[in-house]
């Protein structure tokens, strides 16, 4: 794994962890002698004081080790030795300066220094962590193997037959159908406007019924009518000739049978019991309509 130390601000960059090939550099001081990560470790934990370790000792086995390894030397360790090292010297010289109270912006940066250094040993030991936790984890992943192989027979036989109730020849006209264009949707207006129905002609048709048999139930009146229209008009013609005083009506009960009852003369005219209000459009309407055949004539 590498890992690049940088300043406050910059970004840190760690790459895959890759096999190391070279053998693992290691110190040989006259206060320590081991790994050189285990010496960041002893210097990060404060087992070990900076100013007791030679880095010219350090930076000369390295060297010797670089060259014992011949043509084939490794670019992520020497690179990672100089990071660290470097990382040490400038510790190195921040713990060489006098200490004391901090009197001025000098002082002040110099111990900020210090303490920035710390924080990049410590983030160069995580990354070395994280690099051993992910090549654990590939060496463990490499060693499974998703199963590529079919449904076992006996699971198989459980699975239910699959039942196409349809020859070749209705599969292709459903396939001929589902290619044919779509027609074209149109919105119809019939619907819209119903057929008149004269209230009028309606009340001749009640009054004539109701001459003849003196009373009816209302049922017995509409019991005859194509649709609910014609029903309405004459509904409505019982309401004129009940304001005309030409008809009656009995109900027993709330909501009960309806009885009209003839009440009138038999040589009243019909067309004189009910008015033309229901009839043609209505006056607003004929108005408007008027306005366009003056404004022609002005023309």
């Amino acid at each position: 794994m590498t890992a690049d130390i940088q300043e406050p601000g910059a970004t840190v960059v760690a790459g895959e962890a890759t096999p190391v090939s070279a053998p693992e550099f290691a110190l040989h001081l006259d206060n320590f002698e081991g790994p050189f990560d285990l010496l960041l470790n002893l210097i990060a934990k404060h087992k070990l004081d900076i100013t007791e370790v030679a880095l010219s000792k350090v930076t000369d086995e390295f060297i010797a080790h670089v060259k014992a390894g011949g043509p084939v030397w490794d670019l992520e360790q020497t690179t990672s030795f100089l990071l660290v090292a470097s990382t040490l010297l400038d510790l190195k010289a921040a713990r060489l300066l006098p200490s004391g109270d901090v009197e001025d912006e000098e002082d002040l940066a110099l111990l900020e220094a210090r303490d920035l250094l710390f924080a990049r040993l410590m983030q160069y030991k995580a990354f070395k962590q994280v690099a051993a936790v992910l090549e654990q984890r590939l060496a463990a992943e490499s060693k499974r193997h998703p199963r590529a192989v079919g449904l076992e027979e006996r699971y198989a036989g459980l699975l239910p037959e699959v039942l196409i109730g349809i020859g070749l020849d209705q599969f292709a006209q459903l396939a001929a159908k589902a290619l044919e264009p779509k027609p074209v949707l149109e919105l119809s207006l019939h619907h819209i406007h119903a057929a008149k129905v004269s209230v009028r002609e309606q009340a001749a048709l009640v009054v004539e019924r109701l001459r003849r048999s003196g009373s009816m139930t209302f049922r017995a009146l509409c019991g005859d009518s194509p649709d609910r229209l014609t029903t309405v008009a004459r509904f409505l013609s019982l309401l004129e000739l009940f304001r005309e005083g030409a008809v009656g009506f009995d109900q027993v009960t709330p909501l009960g049978e309806l009885t009209v009852r003839w009440t009138g003369d038999d040589d009243t005219d019909v067309d004189e019991l009910v008015t033309d209000e229901f009839e043609g459009a209505p006056p607003e309407v004929a108005d408007v309509r008027a306005v366009p055949e003056q404004e022609n004539e002005h023309d």
